[in-house]
């Protein structure tokens, strides 16, 4: 199943045939659909070309909806407007670059704020760009507000650059008490959702604190909230390591978790070696 809606999203939706859809349910599938696919070609040189093609798919799209609320929208449009500023910013399409670092520049220094609605996204999308001022600016922000809303935003965005000394930081800042003990396992997921270096330093690190995260957190959805930053691997290099590290360090409350993150690498690790290779062509062909 996953193999066929992979493959049918390549042939149907990514080759053009969307670009003029404006309903949010349809627009989010895609999304999704696509998001499952960066998460395989993250670490690939197609990448690029998949960024392209996202570019190419949402751009026009977000021009007409605009950035900011109209008394016409609905609760969908909201929702629509954030997830194109969130995807945009994902693939370097360089005006939300620009308008996201202008509205954030804008926000820290007690100029207009940003609105609710887009505010996770512009976060999101600055803090891709890897530099500390930015980093720091946002680890301003969290400390200065009260409300949780608003700190959850920044806490789950913050693991989210190419910075892995920045990436380190964060991980170290879930484990304090800064973080609650709730929020830390989502803080440590936004590393993992940094690409494929993010995952593959959030396994490390949570292999290192495993005794902590098991004697906190197991039995519930937090401790298989930890175990799923392996969900993402592709390679059997991978699959052999979660493999044996669970079969080292028993987690019978994880058991189901454990047993479907391996799946998850084997049918990734299967795709890329079956089909890898003619869809970097396919985006070739598309002249990405």
């Amino acid at each position: 199943r996953y193999q066929r809606r992979v493959r049918g999203g390549i042939n149907a939706e990514y080759g053009g045939a969307y670009v003029n859809e404006r309903n949010y349910v349809v627009l989010s599938s895609i999304n999704g659909n696509l998001s499952e696919l960066g998460s395989l070609f993250s670490h690939l040189p197609c990448f690029t070309q998949f960024k392209a093609m996202r570019r190419r798919i949402f751009s026009r799209i977000l021009e007409e909806v605009g950035w900011e609320k109209r008394a016409t929208d609905g609760h969908t449009d909201s929702l629509l407007r954030n997830m194109l500023v969130t995807t945009l910013g994902k693939s370097d399409d360089e005006q939300v670059l620009a308008k996201c670092h202008e509205l954030f520049n804008q926000h820290v220094s007690g100029g207009k704020q940003i609105e609710a609605d887009i505010r996770g996204a512009v976060y999101l999308t600055v803090r891709q760009d890897g530099k500390e001022e930015t980093y720091r600016h946002l680890l301003d922000l969290f400390k200065k507000t009260d409300l949780h809303e608003e700190r959850d935003r920044i806490q789950r965005i913050l693991g989210n650059g190419p910075n892995a000394q920045l990436r380190t930081e964060t991980l170290d800042f879930a484990m304090s008490d800064t973080v609650r003990s709730n929020d830390t396992p989502f803080v440590i997921h936004g590393v993992a959702n940094s690409g494929a270096e993010g995952r593959d330093q959030t396994w490390a690190f949570v292999q290192e604190k495993f005794p902590v995260f098991k004697e906190r957190y197991s039995g519930g959805f937090l401790f298989t909230r930890l175990v799923q930053v392996t969900s993402n691997f592709t390679s059997m290099e991978q699959y052999k390591s979660v493999e044996s590290f669970f079969a080292e360090n028993k987690a019978p409350s994880a058991e189901r978790a454990v047993k479907q993150s391996l799946e998850s690498i084997k049918l990734r690790a299967a795709w890329l070696d079956r089909d890898g290779e003619s869809v970097a062509q396919w985006f070739t062909q598309q002249g990405l």
